[in-house]
């Protein structure tokens, strides 16, 4: 097994939305494999294929609840009731997060590595991450889920990065607050 580079804000391919995956082979099991590994690693609860550069339907995930990783492959959400805010963060955009409003509960489908059909009920926690990935595979980054104030927050300090304004300013908050205050010029 081995770990991939996890695509990061700014990617191109993270605003794709992924292709269906035809067949679960081998190939497939690999990928999922490597997957786990990368967000282990990360560390991280889920990631969806987009965010490894797999333009493929499919991510692994694992809550913590002892069932340990699982991969779906081609989920689809089928109903989805209530509302719950909770802080999310993402992989593709480290280092920040937000309270984001979802629904409670989920009813996910899709398919295991073994050709299975997979229906899922989740609640909470592991809806969370479940609706996480499945945007991931829409082409959808949670500054989309974030309101107006939050993604206006947001993008500036993603271009302050993406811009290396700072480096002694890694999220770019102080420039952009004016915590690098400059000295008006001398008229003297």
């Amino acid at each position: 097994m081995s770990t991939y580079p996890i695509r990061v804000y700014g990617d191109p391919v993270l605003r794709q939305r992924a292709r269906e995956v035809d067949e679960i082979d081998g190939r497939l099991k690999v990928l999922a494999d490597d997957m786990v590994e990368t967000m282990v690693a990360a560390p991280g609860v889920g990631l969806a294929a987009p965010q490894v550069g797999v333009q493929k339907r499919l991510f692994v995930y694992d809550t913590g609840d002892g069932g340990g990783p699982r991969t779906i492959v081609n989920p689809t959400i089928a109903e989805s009731d209530g509302e719950w805010t909770f802080e999310e963060g993402c992989l593709s955009v480290p280092g920040l997060s937000w309270p984001i409003v979802r629904p409670r509960h989920i009813h996910l489908v899709g398919w295991d590595l073994d050709g299975n059909e997979v229906s899922i009920e989740a609640t909470e926690f592991e809806a969370r991450v479940l609706q996480h990935e499945v945007d991931h595979l829409d082409g959808v980054l949670l500054v989309e889920r974030l309101d107006d104030d939050q993604r206006k927050e947001a993008l500036r300090i993603l271009r302050a990065r993406a811009l290396d304004l700072s480096g002694n300013d890694p999220d770019g908050l102080a420039g952009l607050s004016g915590g690098e205050r400059r000295r008006p010029l001398d008229r003297r």
